[in-house]
């Protein structure tokens, strides 16, 4: 999360943008976004080279060399944002509009992936060189704050910040998932060198970004010491969809950004026709949107067939089911409502996962995790593809803290139940024995049906009632008289002072 000074820095630069012309907020994000990808590119490739020296593997630099831009050959560095930033404005602004975005237009050489699609209609749209002299210098010093205060994900803080200015953020979905969560869920989900991994509802690609985080951490030298697996972490293994362009060429750049050469991220209603996956996926990591109702005419036929509703949140999880091969494994957060809804469709969808797949886990979050979007309370669900059924014991877990405070301004507090979380997780056969009354606990699947497949934690938590003892009515009556007795007896000696 941001301090005040760094925010304070950020209402700076919105504020260069709105003065400069640029008002449409969309249109800062968009450009914001293009700034901070050619600043990574370059501390990206710098980062790659130290890693490949470390490892004994080759690197050539995308900036190394002569670079062809239209009928221009020039020296690569000159791309570079650690040298034209120095550049005096006019010859920096020339080089930007002239090279650089150019440059990144064209990155990637294969005219049919997901980063070339989305950058082709990407404009450069900073209207004068003071500006752009003004933005480069006022990122440089956010970035250099933000390394003194070591935070672990520079861009996502700051374009979470940017996107809660936006007073469409909530209404059209486009926020991020808290990174914290997304990584209690990738670490939950622990995901192996092998995986093929897709997010239907993408948005900026956070969960992918993730996943690949781990990956590299994880098994680094397993992905890259093997050709045939290093193939397919940068060209096979990850997969999203989205309805929104703008979303899509900023996800296209944050995977390139962490080291995914080609991501299959696509422009894709995934609850339509147009969506065809099908036993595609071993793992899905995502946050649908809960936008409501949707036109039953567009929604493919299939899975309504699986659950007749009009619902995303309920629609999303029969789609899970759909694309995620036998034996593969989905997180993904839900609204309460899906939890313990009483329509037909809400207890078709559960009952499907708990009797005809594995349902493994129900991790209960408190309302302010999305704030300051939203106040909804949300759910993570765990569970597995059989086809076959599979659910014995489900795992529940009441969250109280996430690591941060559960008002607008999510400030960071010491109570945080997530390694918590993650470690119990992970050794749920010790769950067993837990009461009812502990934050979490194990539930037979034979007392959920019983339920109607109801899925909220408090259904089944005990709370445990402390009895209050009071003394004998006798005792507390001689306690008042000795009150009274002193009160009068202190009026007496007041009224003989006076």
């Amino acid at each position: 999360m941001l301090d005040n000074e760094l925010k304070n820095k950020i209402n700076s630069l919105w504020e260069t943008f709105w003065t400069g012309g640029i008002t449409n907020p969309l249109d800062v994000v968009e450009q914001m976004t293009y700034l901070m990808f050619i600043h990574d590119l370059d501390a990206a490739d710098n980062q790659r080279a130290k890693e490949s020296a470390m490892l004994g593997l080759p690197h050539k630099s995308i900036f190394a060399d002569k670079v062809t831009i239209g009928e221009r050959s020039i020296p690569g560095e000159q791309l570079k944002w650690s040298v034209f930033r120095d550049f005096p404005a006019q010859q920096m602004y020339t080089v930007m509009q002239e090279w650089v975005f150019p440059f990144i237009k064209g990155l990637h050489g294969d005219k049919d992936s997901a980063y070339a699609q989305y950058m082709g209609d990407a404009i450069f749209k900073i209207p004068t060189p003071l500006m752009l002299d003004k933005v480069v210098t006022a990122m440089d010093e956010i970035y250099e704050q933000s390394r003194q205060a070591s935070s672990p994900d520079v861009r996502g803080d700051i374009y979470e910040y940017l996107l809660s200015k936006l007073s469409t953020a909530g209404v059209n979905g486009q926020f991020r998932t808290p990174r914290h969560i997304i990584r209690m869920m990738v670490e939950m989900m622990n995901p192996q060198p092998d995986e093929v991994i897709c997010d239907p509802a993408c948005g900026t690609g956070g969960f992918l970004v993730e996943a690949g985080h781990y990956l590299k951490e994880k098994y680094k030298q397993e992905i890259f010491f093997d050709r045939q697996k290093k193939d397919h972490y940068m060209n096979h293994m990850f997969h999203g969809y989205d309805m929104d362009r703008t979303m899509l060429r900023i996800g296209a750049m944050n995977m390139m950004t962490h080291g995914i050469d080609n991501p299959f991220i696509e422009y894709r209603d995934s609850l339509s026709d147009q969506n065809t996956d099908r036993e595609a996926y071993s793992l899905i990591l995502a946050n649908p949107p809960f936008k409501g109702s949707l036109d039953a005419d567009i929604v493919s036929t299939d899975l309504l067939k699986l659950c007749k509703t009009k619902k995303t949140e309920l629609l999303f999880l029969a789609l899970f089911l759909r694309m995620l091969k036998v034996g593969g494994r989905c997180a993904c957060i839900v609204p309460d409502g899906v939890l313990f809804g009483s329509s037909t469709a809400h207890k078709a969808i559960r009952k499907e996962i708990v009797e005809n797949h594995r349902l493994e886990a129900v991790i209960s979050m408190p309302s302010g995790v999305f704030k300051p979007y939203a106040g909804v309370s949300t759910a993570v669900l765990v569970f597995t593809k059989t086809g076959h059924g599979g659910t014995d014991d489900v795992w529940f877990y009441d969250m109280k803290a996430d690591g941060f405070s559960l008002d607008d301004k999510r400030t960071e507090v010491k109570e945080n139940d997530i390694p918590d979380i993650i470690a119990r997780f992970h050794d749920r056969a010790a769950e067993k024995d837990r009461a009812r009354t502990e934050q979490s606990f194990m539930v037979p699947k034979a007392e959920i049906a019983e339920n109607g497949y109801d899925l909220s934690i408090n259904k089944y938590k005990q709370v445990e009632y402390v009895p209050v003892e009071y003394p004998p009515a006798t005792e507390i009556l001689a306690d008042l008289r000795a009150l009274e007795q002193q009160i009068t007896q202190g009026l007496a000696e007041l009224e003989g002072m006076l």
